[in-house]
């Protein structure tokens, strides 16, 4: 059962709940529960049962794939205010999560039990909007990863990658292996590619962290 503190934090990230009296915020505090998950926790490995459903209050959470050559690529993180479409899809079809996902940042989360994620799927129209809205946004986020792994050339992506990484032009503190992991590709096609850009003047790299050296000359090769 949450607090009103926590119904309030709550209401703030849902409109459907900024009515107290309503019959979907009454039951939202009865139900839900405050869970505090620190970095690196992991939420749900995959083949696990989905057996709740939580929207994060504050902090990541990071959801990716590994293959069977071990290498991993990201799908999608989700953050305030949102949730995850791979556990709700899992709840909604009575099968085992196909994904791994672990905490980025220290995280809170106001979880429900996948019994009453079913029963206010079936009883409450705020609430069914909302699970349809999450996963029609993250489908499109899934989707775009698909097209990028599928359609376009890794330095293409590398770059864009790098150029999003350090707006401020700032060193980024990452890890060839943490770059390969977010791209879905190998740890060595990342540092081949990160040598061509140094040796073009692209970047410098340190151990442990590479510098955008031109970025005009990285914005052209992420629009190649």
């Amino acid at each position: 059962m949450l607090s009103q503190q926590q119904w309030r934090e709550a209401a703030e990230m849902l409109p459907f709940l900024a009515d107290p009296a309503a019959e979907i915020s009454r039951a939202f505090v009865a139900h839900a529960v405050s869970v505090h998950l620190p970095t690196g926790a992991t939420v749900f490995e995959e083949g696990d049962l989905c057996d709740n459903f939580a929207i994060l209050a504050r902090g990541q959470v990071r959801v990716f794939k590994i293959g069977e050559t071990g290498r991993e690529i990201t799908l999608y993180r989700f953050a305030r205010g949102e949730s995850c479409i791979l556990t709700a899809s899992c709840i909604l079809s009575d099968r085992h999560f196909p994904a791994i996902a672990t905490v980025e940042e220290p995280a809170t989360a106001m979880v429900v039990p996948y019994q009453v994620f079913q029963e206010w799927m079936d009883i409450f129209a705020p609430w069914r909007a909302y699970v349809f809205q999450l996963l029609a946004r993250r489908l499109a986020t899934v989707m775009a990863v698909v097209d990028e792994v599928a359609f376009r050339r890794m330095d293409t992506r590398l770059a864009e990658f790098l150029l999003r990484q350090a707006p401020s032009g700032g060193p980024l503190q990452l890890t060839h292996q943490q770059i390969a992991a977010e791209l879905g590709t190998s740890r060595e096609v990342v540092s081949r590619i990160l040598a061509d850009f140094a040796a073009a003047g692209l970047v410098r790299l340190g151990r442990g962290s590479i510098s955008v050296e031109d970025r005009a000359g990285l914005e052209h090769r992420a629009a190649v």
